[in-house]
């Protein structure tokens, strides 16, 4: 076991921990590993190192992460104490929101370096060991072992795919929403509402055997175009109303869907709370036992047919607000 550090993107209060969380349960072969501890924009999760490059590679709202260190006190900051890897290494810090403003991040900086030179040589442009000073509510150091690509999110956003509509959310969370349901990699995927394919192309890109319905046609076949797009494979497809969605997928591992509520959304004349009402049960159907399902509304569910494990809430803009539902099948 080693215990990591995971920098935070700050994008959202509460989303990037719980990705975090439900990234590493994914991929964890035993769904456990001996610690967990968040804090302002971090993250400190001890388990299988085998598993570390996998977690990096799905995960979305994190920008760094990598072998933990020790955290610090700003009275008490004995950085002899750390021990970095063998190798020529560099030293950068950030400070986080604001935090600690009377710590000087270069004389830490200096600091680190002057006590570690004495054993390690330093290069700025190629270092062996990339490490970091973390300030928030204490300073924290780790190896930078990975930086998330995010750029290539921005080549997925809705207006770079071939068939889109503005109604879509951001590749980041799309993929951030498969993450929340834990589901492993080759586990069945459904978006029973896919529109123009964001949560099926992030879901196939990890992986996922990814199925997909909708109740407008010209959404399968759009969400197929864009998945050609991107060189990826739809496991299944069909053209389904929400409610016929049970009879047809059964025993999926992982349900996520951003359903329609917008006024420029299609909905075939049905009120758009009405859909939603009607889809739970169904989504609940679907699932195989203890899968979840990540559900986007634009207010708080309230359901006695699935458990609500967790609820994001996340400002769009002045009429919107996103609520990002983990709902476990009961």
């Amino acid at each position: 076991m080693t215990k990591y550090f995971f920098e935070l993107s700050g994008e959202h209060p509460t989303m990037p921990a719980a990705e975090a969380y439900a990234c590493i349960k994914a991929e964890s072969d035993r769904n456990d590993f001996v610690t967990f501890n968040k804090g302002p924009g971090y993250v400190i999760a001890e388990f299988d190192d085998r598993i570390f490059e996998n977690v990096t590679e799905r995960i979305a709202l994190t920008q760094k992460a990598g072998m933990y260190l020790g955290s610090f006190d700003a009275d008490d900051t004995a950085f002899e104490r750390v021990t970095i890897p063998e190798g020529t290494f560099a030293v950068r810090a950030r400070r986080y929101e604001g935090m600690m403003p009377n710590i000087n991040t270069q004389d830490l900086v200096k600091k680190f370096g002057r006590i570690h030179s004495e054993k390690n040589d330093v290069s700025l442009d190629s270092p062996d060991v990339d490490a970091r000073l973390f300030i928030s509510d204490k300073i924290h150091v780790f190896v930078c072992d990975a930086s998330i690509n995010r750029t290539a999110f921005e080549k997925r956003k809705v207006s770079e795919r071939p068939f889109f509509s503005p109604i879509s959310l951001h590749p980041k969370f799309a993929r951030a929403c498969v993450n929340l349901t834990s589901v492993r990699k080759g586990g069945i995927v459904l978006d029973p509402f896919c529109g123009t394919g964001g949560i099926a192309i992030e879901a196939a890109s990890m992986g996922m055997k990814v199925a997909i319905s909708d109740i407008d046609e010209r959404m399968i076949v759009g969400c197929m175009e864009n998945m050609d797009h991107y060189n990826l494979k739809l496991y299944d497809s069909d053209v389904l109303d929400i409610g016929d969605i049970g009879d047809r997928f059964t025993d999926v591992d992982a349900i996520v869907t951003d359903p329609p509520y917008g006024r420029s959304t299609h909905t075939a004349g049905e009120n758009a709370k009405n859909i939603h009402e009607r889809s739970i049960p169904s989504i609940n159907r679907c699932l195989r036992s203890n899968g979840r399902a990540v559900v986007v509304l634009p207010y708080e569910l309230q359901t006695n047919i699935m458990t609500k494990e967790d609820v994001h809430a996340q400002k769009v803009h002045g009429s919107l607000t996103r609520h990002y539902h983990v709902l476990l099948k009961q």
